[in-house]
């Protein structure tokens, strides 16, 4: 690590302090996206909607959010990454507090559309300005714990289905909504940015300016980005098989009850991802000193390794074949989120990283959505469990492969300068 970016005591407080604060964002992120899903049944007795009008509700959510974010990441890379992630936080949490006062499907979706949009915004702020004050040793840790805070929010939101059945569904969008608003003013109180990575100068010896077209242009260069950005379209088309099916099958193969499946299901992901993310993470950071492709190299292997897993729970119906599939694709998952701001700091250029998180955050949540949809159709079509997870297994091969020919891809042509690893 080169003596510009050593941290001095004082500056490694302040970057682990950013990260405590993203992580209650984070935290707050995903809570108030997945609320909803738990409260289905308080929202459609006040607010009577059919199953595919209460879909759209989510459909409507992903649409938005996917369109809207690598426009985000752009204004994060062009803007302060700190006000993006103001906007962003003070959008949804008043939306959130909002959305208790809809009393027609119209209304609830119009409002579910713009949490999508505001949310697309913070993600990739988030994560860049985290890797602008951790850069080499901390890098995927930091972004790994960031992340877990993610997984807690997701995992809560079970607390709006509660409040909803005890009080009302809007209620609970109000408790819910109102102390996110308190986060936004402690975030605006003490959140700051950091200076970036030099990226060189212009012809005229000013630092080069971040144009869109420069970013468009940038990203479509044929490189490793296009396999990195491949990989993440599949990952988020088995990762939302995965947490949309998974309950079913368990619930079908093995005669659970319906609360039983999904706790099985999400809770054995959800642990398994937040201990990748933090072993992933700490792993690269490490192994990264001696050779940076160590963050596309592990999450590769940890992904193809997975593969034959799945195909073992698609063709003998044991529950702990299952278990162990779900396992391992959770700790691949938590060393690919740890270590995906790290890759696109090897592959991409300085100036346009918060775009380029924009851009996968978009195919992921395109991919999860077709995907969904998809199994659902083969479901209808009466394709069997066990061919639908030789698919999922076919995806989770093809998402390791083609990470590791990014990582080819580094090999040959080297990082990208000024990746700080």
């Amino acid at each position: 690590m080169s003596e510009s970016i050593l941290p001095t005591r004082r500056s490694l407080a302040l970057a682990w302090a950013t990260v405590a604060l993203l992580w209650l964002a984070g935290g707050s992120n995903y809570l108030t996206r997945t609320m909803l899903t738990t409260m289905r049944g308080s929202v459609i007795e006040e607010i009577p909607m059919t199953e595919a009008q209460f879909g759209l509700l989510t459909s409507g959510f992903l649409v938005f959010y996917a369109a809207a974010s690598p426009f985000g990441g752009f204004l994060a890379d062009r803007f302060s990454r700190r006000r993006v992630v103001l906007w962003s936080i003070f959008s949804w949490s008043a939306i959130t507090w909002i959305t208790a006062y809809a009393r027609t499907l119209e209304v609830f979706l119009v409002l579910r559309c713009l949490l999508g949009l505001s949310q697309a915004f913070y993600i990739p702020a988030a994560v860049a300005l985290i890797v602008d004050y951790h850069r080499g040793s901390t890098r995927a840790l930091a972004t790994g714990i960031h992340l877990t805070g993610m997984i807690v929010g997701a995992v809560i939101g079970g607390v709006g289905g509660w409040l909803a059945e005890k009080h009302g569904w809007s209620y609970a969008y109000t408790t819910i909504g109102l102390p996110n608003l308190a986060l936004g003013i402690l975030l605006y109180l003490f959140l700051r940015d950091s200076p970036r990575e030099p990226v060189g100068q212009s012809v005229t010896g000013a630092p080069p300016e971040i144009r869109l077209g420069d970013a468009v242009r940038s990203l479509t260069k044929p490189g490793a980005f296009y396999y990195v950005a491949a990989c993440m379209g599949v990952q988020g088309g088995v990762s939302w098989i995965i947490i949309g099916w998974m309950p079913t099958v368990m619930r079908e193969q093995f005669q659970m009850a319906q609360g039983e499946a999904g706790f099985s299901t999400l809770g054995c992901l959800y642990v398994a991802q937040a201990i990748g993310l933090l072993s992933g993470g700490f792993w690269s950071d490490r192994q990264s000193a001696s050779n940076p492709r160590a963050r596309i190299i592990i999450p590769a292997v940890a992904i193809l390794l997975t593969t034959p897993l799945f195909l073992l729970t698609g063709w003998f119906h044991h529950i702990g074949f299952t278990i162990v599939s779900l396992a391992a694709w959770g700790l691949a998952m938590g060393f690919l989120g740890a270590n995906t701001m790290p890759m696109v700091c090897l592959v991409v250029d300085a100036r346009y990283r918060a775009t380029a998180i924009g851009v996968l955050n978009g195919l992921t949540s395109i991919c999860g959505s077709l995907a969904i949809y998809g199994v659902g159709a083969l479901r209808d079509a009466k394709v069997g469990v066990s061919l639908i997870l030789t698919f999922a297994a076919i995806g989770v091969f093809l998402c390791g492969s083609l990470l590791w020919l990014a990582n080819l891809a580094v090999k040959k042509n080297g990082p990208v300068p000024s990746s700080g690893q």
